[in-house]
């Protein structure tokens, strides 16, 4: 936290001090640079930053140096160089508070979502359907909602698809076209999940948004530690699932327009995942949550190599940026340092294009947002050392603090209740009972749900049989004998008579 006259975070100094206003966080913001640049320990001062004004953050920490932040750092000669350089006199070294969190359980307390929670939109991109296998899902969301069938884990998903599958020519006159094709290649799209560990992420107890804006004792915001190194080779769920934790805070937050300073800060790591060939659905979403949650006190910070991998929709939002340095090889290269530099508010006394190929490791292009939201003209600036550690933590560090986590215990088992699966498979084990209001289709209404008809219950009476060829010869011959026998036996009485 700086001294000056509003709430900030010291960032660095170029000709001036760098300062990140607290009131003004929440108008989002963006990292670049390449690899090797100083990118992690920028958004690392950042997090410290927030966290000690009372700011939870979430960060995803994709190469595990982000558990460090956890950790007090260690004294360094170049550290304590940078700090006298930059004029940080009251430079130290402490930990933040964090808490760890990882997808699959192993690195932190597991984070999990249901089916339902997830929707088709964001599961379609998951799976990665196309517009045809998309619609058979937006059936199978509306078919378990009708019929009250909770989808929570891969289980209920599998089963609903099967369902609908069994019901494809009733549901086709209802909905649209429900091909088996699209049903088989949809369930061979779950079964590639299921093997990179997804089904894990599936379930309950679901991830209660709140736990990710907690404050220590101290006042200080809790940081949210993503182990994100295993979830990198699943990269479209790793995209996915921040984009639905993004969703549930813009859903789930009230409306605080522009706080004092945010109420969370979510950090965005390899943002590139989250717009490679994502469909036109899913990028008017995207544009959305970043355009309208900043009213929900959250600030977004995007970290990517190449500032060409966020639309200019998305990137027009983001006010406050830190640029490292980019290499200049190829002509997309050279076409991204352009564009960054176009984006930055010109410094007469600075070429900006050559200054971003000739930044040193921990150097930064830095324009931060001034006191009327106006973007500062760019500077080249030296980044503050940080207070944490430079590093991952040990894995006996990562236990002891998750030992003494707030949450310890509270996501840590699984949960399994009566949901689409068991239904379903009562169903079909039981049909309806007795009494149960049958309906057109095969299916009978019983309660809130409608289920298969049982075998000989409630059908209409059986159609008149038709009669064969010959069935029919002999019937005609025998009404033809009934009605001449009377006219025969009367012409031989007259005759006896007569005689």
């Amino acid at each position: 936290m700086s001294g000056t006259e509003e709430a900030s975070i010291f960032v660095g100094t170029s000709v001036k001090k760098e300062h990140l206003l607290l009131r003004l966080a929440n108008r989002h913001g963006l990292i670049t640079g390449a690899t090797g640049t100083g990118k992690t320990v920028s958004l690392q001062i950042l997090a410290e930053g927030f966290s000690a004004a009372g700011v939870p953050v979430f960060a995803a920490d994709i190469k595990g140096d982000l558990s460090g932040l956890a950790a007090k750092g260690v004294s360094k000669p170049f550290l304590e160089e940078r700090a006298k350089k930059i004029g940080l006199e009251t430079y130290g070294y402490e930990a933040s508070p964090v808490i760890f969190w990882d997808l699959f359980g192993e690195q932190g307390h597991p984070i999990r979502a249901t089916v339902d929670q997830m929707g088709p939109l964001l599961l379609s991109r998951i799976l990665e359907l196309n517009e045809v296998q998309e619609g058979v899902l937006n059936i199978a969301f509306r078919i378990a909602k009708e019929e009250k069938l909770p989808l929570v884990d891969m289980k209920d998903l599998r089963a609903i698809i099967a369902h609908i599958a069994e019901r494809a020519d009733e549901l086709t006159k209802q909905y649209g076209n429900v091909s088996k094709a699209s049903v088989g290649a949809m369930q061979r799209r779950l079964l590639v999940l299921e093997q990179q560990s997804a089904d894990e992420f599936f379930g309950e107890p679901a991830l209660d948004i709140k736990d990710f804006m907690r404050t220590a004792r101290d006042g200080r915001g809790y940081i949210s530690v993503l182990a994100a190194d295993r979830l990198m080779t699943a990269p479209r769920l790793y995209a996915t699932f921040l984009l639905w934790l993004l969703s549930s805070l813009f859903d789930k937050l009230p409306e605080v327009g522009d706080p004092e300073k945010p109420k969370l800060v979510f950090f965005f790591d390899e943002a590139h995942l989250l717009f490679d060939e994502a469909p036109k659905a899913l990028l008017s979403r995207i544009e959305q949550v970043t355009r309208l949650i900043r009213s929900k006190g959250v600030g977004v910070y995007y970290i990517t190599q190449n500032p060409l991998d966020v639309p200019d929709t998305v990137s027009s939002q983001l006010g406050n940026r830190i640029q490292h340095a980019l290499r200049a090889f190829t002509p997309r290269e050279q076409k991204a340092v352009k564009a960054a530099a176009e984006t930055f508010r010109p410094n007469p006394e600075l070429d900006t294009e050559r200054a971003i190929l000739e930044l040193g490791v921990g150097e930064a292009l830095v324009s931060l947002l001034e006191k009327k939201g106006e973007p500062s003209v760019v500077q080249r600036t030296l980044i503050r050392p940080p207070s944490s550690r430079l590093g991952p933590l040990t894995p006996e560090e990562r236990r002891a603090a998750m030992a003494d986590s707030p949450v310890k215990g509270v996501y840590d088992e699984r949960h399994e209740r009566d949901s689409a699966h068991e239904r379903l498979s009562q169903r079909a084990e039981t049909g309806p009972a007795p009494g149960a209001q049958t309906e057109e289709g095969g299916y009978a209404r019983h309660g809130e749900f409608r289920v298969p008809r049982a075998p000989g219950r409630d059908r209409p009476p059986a159609a008149p049989r038709r009669d064969s060829v010959g069935d029919a010869f002999g019937k005609s011959i025998a009404r033809s004998l009934g009605s001449a026998i009377p006219r025969i036996l009367e012409r031989i009485l007259r005759g006896r008579l007569g005689r």
